[in-house]
């Protein structure tokens, strides 16, 4: 198994939770379903892309998160599509 598919450990876990706390509601709306859906499956590949889109300001997340936007630079890759496909993805 590659590093980067190792299941994150609960308190790093617990970390990336607590890092994604956003300003705008809607934003931890989209973080919430997406913990309380792939939590327990989340890797560090999955941890790399999460922390890149915690570096965007709320207005620019949201765009991502409702598809008005895709990911553009260096912000466009495989592990940030991936979570972006995953907290996009209907319940």
């Amino acid at each position: 198994m590659n590093d980067m598919d190792a299941i994150l450990e609960e308190r790093e876990r617990d970390l990336l939770r607590w890092r994604s706390r956003r300003g705008l509601v809607e934003n931890d709306l989209y973080i919430e379903k997406f913990f309380a859906t792939h939590g327990n499956q989340l890797t560090r590949r999955h941890a790399i892309g999460l922390s890149a889109l915690m570096d965007l300001a709320d207005n620019d997340l949201m765009d991502l998160f409702l598809r008005r936007k895709e990911p553009e630079g260096a912000l466009d890759t495989p592990e940030v599509r991936e979570v972006l496909q995953m907290v996009r993805k209907p319940i």
